[in-house]
């Protein structure tokens, strides 16, 4: 072990069917205040990247206003792998197809950063942009090709759920 402690942080982007205010996207924006506070509450979080608004949905990263950055730390892995899997925002991200077009490229990376680090926006593209073109390494991997944290020997686990245990935790 290297002595520092470690957190979890991650990236998802993902471009929007239709602005924000369109009955298409509406059910996804009626969710987020009551998600972003599931995650704020759940045991292991420790920061988001959110705006004056509470979300970070108004952040504009790119020239394409549709694309919405979602950003989080974590204390660890499984922290994060309950709330995305094992919470109520499981069924909200079931619908994900219906708010957001099917992205080419890497749109979720996970990392490992030191205790009390604040990632920015730059820095996970930046982790997006390894995965995308390098695959998965201790430097921006998956769930399904988790590293551990610095200073850990071992190999990448797989964290992804089991599609028969779904729904029955």
């Amino acid at each position: 072990m290297t002595g520092q402690d470690y957190h979890l942080a991650q990236v998802n982007i993902g471009r929007l069917v239709a602005p924000k205010g369109d009955p298409r996207v509406q059910p996804f924006f009626d969710a987020l205040d009551r998600i972003n506070a599931l995650a704020e509450a759940s045991p292991g979080f420790i920061w988001r990247l959110k705006d004056e608004g509470g979300n970070a949905t108004d952040i504009q990263y790119s020239p394409d206003p549709l694309l919405i950055p979602n950003m989080s730390v974590w204390a660890d892995a499984e922290s994060l792998f309950d709330f995305v899997y094992r919470s109520a925002h499981t069924p909200v991200m079931a619908r994900r197809r219906e708010f957001f077009e099917r992205f080419q490229g890497a749109y979720q990376a996970l990392w490992w950063i030191p205790a009390g680090t604040v990632p920015t926006v730059n820095d996970a593209l930046s982790r997006l942009w390894l995965l995308d073109r390098f695959g998965p390494s201790a430097d921006a991997f998956t769930f399904k090709s988790r590293f551990p944290k610095p200073g850990l020997a071992g190999p990448p686990q797989d964290l992804r759920p089991d599609p028969w245990c779904m729904g029955r935790a």
